[in-house]
């Protein structure tokens, strides 16, 4: 008892540094509380990673040589944002609010050889440059071609662009040398304080001419003076990229105040047109639960009651020896199957995933995971899983006792180091590939030992904890005994084939989720807001009741072939619904994805192949319990001699 005690103790205490690791100073939640500025207050932009949706490989912005402060600060980044690959620093960008400036010289840059290669390289691979002021993220908006004409906006501004000059066939590359932001703000009627609400920008390419010698700061451009008036409005004269070639970097800021309250300033951002598509998506799941609801309720009141009223209703031995259907297989139906050890192992597992997504929609649902927290919603993720290790403890070794199992620490240990433990080696893999490329992608040692921490520090003593609790409990009693001898499987139809049925059901519960399943791939590889969890929300309920559906059904057609090798094959029978997502993963990748680097394909189907055990993980134990309550309902219903 004092061992299990201090064992509970240790998750509180690795609890509060994880809080310290993961927040590097504490806890906050940026971008919650308003910042008020006055005028002329300074306004700091701060400059992230560059991005690629071609590459998928993040690059810290002064891995290219842009202008730099004179001190470059790290600014503090959360758990998630490290694991996205945010790399956010201080910039030369300093506005003044509400003081438009125009025309304001950075630097000059005069590129080498090497230098004028990495901007060329990074031209090609179409990376973006991200920027944040007051925790907002810099987008260009692009107005779209359609009836609406409505305004999309894109996260980040493109390094430069590939052209032609007019009558020459060669392509050049052209950097965007000159940015014109826009910085929205919405002012308080009684103070003069006012919020930022908005920050866009215009890119342009211009080959910047200036009057006598360079004076730094204070040299004077003749393609952009702020005395004459004369602005940057096109690229018709663009900066091209070329060794020992001068680019001047310059920019322009607007002030615009906006009706936009500070509370809704995401709300543009956010705004998703595709709502009908969503709402299409929840429509054609519904309908598969129906179906397959109409059958669940057919079996369970026309069939079973028939069923067990005439099993109920049989008195003599001719009778009785003439039972055909699931009773016959009374006595072997609770027999443990094989690998009864690792099918405990994946059934606490998948109670662990269940828990914390459950848990994580919960909370963005509420709107707790707000977008503005950058890397939030993995932290979360990541201290929900830990911290699920009890209930995947707990939910294993009752499992385990069933099977009338005595060695409950060796299934603890096997549960808490499994599935973590092969995530891990290919997550360890996948970063060793991005470190390989220098890329900002790469987890640094120090987080790499903070998520190590998580895992032994708290993940594994809390599922001996649960272990230790599952223990304690009394074994759960079977509704029938089982025969010592066990019962002769008769040869089974084609359709009944176990490969043929496991594949059969995990079609519906992909078919459930893979419309959804599209925009949440176009969030996190086309680098778009995705922020629509109430109906993520509602197609995870929908999954839920879809496994245990199409598993109760097809469980109940193998006991009714005197087939009562049910434990695995429940389990399998909705996990089977990864592989569709890995293939959905994989036809994605050649339709909507322009990747062409072998190293970026192998990162995609890394990320994905993880994307989709845990998947099968958290299925096939929805689609295990849903069959496990349905065996033990119908046979606790008949009268067994």
């Amino acid at each position: 008892m004092e061992a299990a005690r201090s064992l509970a103790i240790l998750p509180w205490i690795a609890l509060v540094l994880a809080f310290f690791v993961v927040r590097g100073n504490g806890f906050y939640l940026p971008g919650v509380a308003p910042a008020d500025f006055q005028k002329k207050d300074p306004l700091q932009v701060k400059v992230n990673k560059l991005s690629s949706i071609k590459t998928q490989l993040p690059y810290s912005y002064y891995s290219l040589p842009y202008c730099k402060p004179n001190v470059i600060v790290d600014s503090a980044e959360n758990l998630g944002e490290v694991l996205r690959g945010d790399r956010i620093e201080n910039s030369p960008y300093v506005f003044s609010m509400r003081e438009p400036q125009m025309c304001n010289i950075i630097c000059k840059l005069t590129p080498t050889e090497k230098q004028a290669k990495q901007f060329r390289e990074k031209i090609e691979d179409e990376y973006r440059v991200n920027m944040i002021l007051d925790n907002l993220p810099l987008v260009v908006p692009i107005k779209r071609m359609d009836q609406d004409s409505t305004t999309v906006y894109q996260q980040g501004v493109h390094v430069g662009v590939k052209g032609q000059y007019t009558g020459s066939k060669d392509e050049k590359y052209f950097i965007h040398n000159h940015l014109s932001f826009l910085v929205k703000y919405h002012k308080d009627e009684q103070t003069d304080f006012a919020r930022i609400v908005g920050f866009e920008v215009k890119p342009f390419s211009v080959k910047h001419v200036y009057e006598g010698n360079w004076n730094g700061n204070q040299t004077r451009l003749m393609t952009c003076d702020p005395h004459a008036k004369r602005t940057v409005s096109n690229s018709d004269n663009p900066q091209e990229v070329e060794e020992n070639k001068d680019i001047i970097f310059t920019y322009d800021v607007e002030f615009q105040e906006s009706e936009i309250k500070w509370a809704s300033r995401w709300d543009s951002y956010l705004l998703m047109s595709d709502d009908q598509i969503h709402w299409f998506s929840i429509v054609n799941s519904l309908m598969i639960v129906l179906f397959l609801s109409g059958m669940v309720a057919m079996i369970m009141l026309r069939t079973l009651y028939r069923d067990i009223s005439k099993y109920n209703q049989l008195e003599t031995q001719e009778e009785a020896q003439e039972e055909t259907g699931w009773k016959l297989v009374h006595g072997d139906v609770f027999r443990a199957p094989t690998n009864s050890d690792l099918l405990c192992v994946y059934v606490g597992t998948g109670v662990q995933f269940f828990g914390m997504l459950l848990v994580t929609m919960i909370f963005a649902v509420l709107g707790f995971l707000s977008p503005s927290n950058r890397g939030g919603l993995m932290s979360a993720m990541l201290l929900l899983w830990v911290f699920m290790g009890i209930f995947a403890g707990y939910s294993s070794i009752r499992l385990y006792k069933k099977f009338k199992g005595l060695e409950w620490k060796k299934i603890a240990l096997r549960t808490a180091f499994t599935f973590p433990g092969i995530i891990f080696a290919i997550f360890f893999v996948l970063n060793a590939i991005i470190w390989g490329e220098k890329s900002s992608g790469a987890v640094p040692f120090t987080t790499m030992f903070a998520l190590v921490l998580l895992w032994f520090g708290i993940s594994v003593p809390l599922v001996f904890v649960g272990g230790y609790i599952g223990s304690r409990k009394p074994a759960v009693e079977d509704p029938v005994k089982t025969n010592k001898i066990p019962r002769q499987i008769p040869e089974q139809a084609w359709y009944m084939n176990p490969l043929f049925s496991i594949l059969i059901g995990g079609i519906l519960p992909f078919g459930a989720v893979f419309i959804e399943l599209f925009f949440i791939l176009t969030s996190i590889w086309l680098q778009q807001f995705y922020y629509l969890f109430g109906f993520l929300f509602l197609v995870f309920l929908i999954l839920i009741v879809t496994c245990a559906e199409i598993t109760i059904v097809l469980c109940y057609f193998q006991l009714c072939s005197e087939d009562y090798s049910w434990w695995w094959r429940s389990y399998l029978t909705s996990g089977s619904s990864a592989l569709y997502l890995f293939l959905y993963a994989a036809f994605y990748f050649f339709t909507k994805l322009e990747i062409t680097k072998l190293v970026s394909g192998i990162l995609y189907f890394g990320y994905m192949l993880i994307a989709s055990y845990a998947f099968f993980v958290l299925t096939g134990t929805i689609g295990f319990y849903a069959c496990f309550w349905f065996t033990r309902l119908i046979y606790s219903s008949v009268k067994i001699d």
